[in-house]
């Protein structure tokens, strides 16, 4: 069993956590995911191959897998931690000569130089492999990033971990036009989980944008996998198994006859353009109602569902105006049609939501975009 390292967004381990657990049982003779652990940045989980191969495919809510190579070992001079790194088995992960990009963290260790570190790296991974590896640097941003090894030395014990994913796994490869302040698809699919959406019940979001919640909505109601139509790092391992990767994506669920109701609205022409072109990218533009309109003007559909948004708070979009009257017709709209609705709204500032006349639990707190935000959650109609 091999250990991986499953890292989200601060507030969002609970999330990717539960994600873990509710894989659906494979198929697959000999697949085996066990032994889930939330700890701060991420989960802890244990598994094989197809663990891991899975984890990649079907996580909504994980920024990246990292597979554990190294895992507590001590280390205080250089020539130690080098001889330590050189006995690590690179070679199940690694070709020789394959460029890497090494990120070092140490955190009260006698060796807290993180560029002396990365030399260590590369100069255990160089004697394990025969060859040395091209250093390159880290691009998170990037479509093709190189290998990424992740070394972390804290109370002089080192981590060495191998990146499985690539390119982060918030980019599903469907958002290519985005409005301003785009939420993130792991954050847009936590709210949803938070929100206890059914998956069957009408969704609403008024305040689009590039349209990131009804996608990441329409993904989920159709049982699509967040990671269907990308590449992976894992797939450049010497022991990738590629019939392995192929048998797990034929296991995906059948898509069901019916998906709910999914209205999103914008008052941004522009932003309803770029969600749109988001959805047919997502191949999702059948199943979501677009509308460019005030969110006076949101007509739900008959019934009770879910309103889940992200409405703008005065940082990067609408800086410096007021929006409390904003807030404030917010609520009444909601009050006047979505009576017995549930609510979740992502927001920074407790005086806007209080505009809204609408008892929310604020006790979850996330990250967007290096901002810290609350999810405001609470049924239309109770106060």
């Amino acid at each position: 069993m091999d250990s991986f390292f499953a890292v989200t967004a601060p507030g969002l381990e609970p999330f990717t956590a539960a994600e873990l657990r509710q894989l659906e049982p494979s198929t697959i003779p000999g697949q085996l995911l066990e032994s889930v652990g939330e700890e701060p940045g991420g989960v802890l989980f244990k598994g094989n191959l197809a663990a891991l191969y899975r984890a990649n495919l079907h996580l909504r809510t994980a920024s990246r897998i990292l597979a554990r190579l190294g895992n507590f070992f001590h280390a205080t001079t250089f020539p130690e931690l080098q001889q330590c790194l050189a006995r690590l088995p690179w070679e199940r992960f690694l070709t020789p000569g394959q460029p890497v990009a090494i990120r070092v963290t140490c955190h009260k260790s006698k060796l807290f130089h993180s560029d002396a570190v990365a030399r260590s790296v590369s100069a255990g991974l160089a004697e394990r492999l025969g060859q040395v590896s091209p250093l390159l640097k880290a691009d998170e941003e990037s479509n093709q990033p190189p290998q990424l090894v992740v070394v972390r030395l804290v109370d002089d014990r080192c981590t060495v971990s191998l990146d499985s994913s690539g390119t982060l796994l918030h980019k599903r490869g469907y958002r290519q036009a985005v409005a301003k302040a785009p939420l993130r698809e792991t954050l847009a699919a936590a709210l949803l989980m938070a929100s206890g959406w059914d998956l069957s019940s009408p969704l609403l979001d008024p305040f689009c944008g590039s349209g990131t919640i009804p996608i990441e909505g329409a993904l989920m109601a159709l049982h699509i996998p967040p990671g269907i139509d990308r590449s992976f790092a894992f797939m450049d391992w010497p022991g990738y198994e590629k019939a392995l990767w192929q048998a797990i994506l034929a296991e995906a669920p059948a898509r069901p006859s019916e998906i709910p109701i999914l209205q999103a609205s914008d008052r941004d022409a522009g932003a309803i353009k770029m969600a749109q072109a988001n959805a047919k990218r997502a191949g999702v533009a059948d199943f979501i109602e677009f509308r460019c309109q005030a969110v006076s003007s949101i007509t739900p559909p008959p019934g009770l569902g879910w309103v889940v948004t992200n409405p703008p708070y005065g940082v990067r979009v609408s800086e410096g105006k007021d929006l409390r009257n904003l807030y404030a017709q917010f609520g009444n709209v909601l009050l006047q049609n979505c009576p017995g609705w549930n609510l979740v709204v992502l927001c920074n500032d407790r005086v806007l939501l209080g505009q809204m006349q609408v008892k929310l639990d604020t006790s979850l707190a996330l990250v967007n975009g290096g901002l810290r935000v609350m999810v405001g959650k609470g049924q239309v109609g109770r106060k």
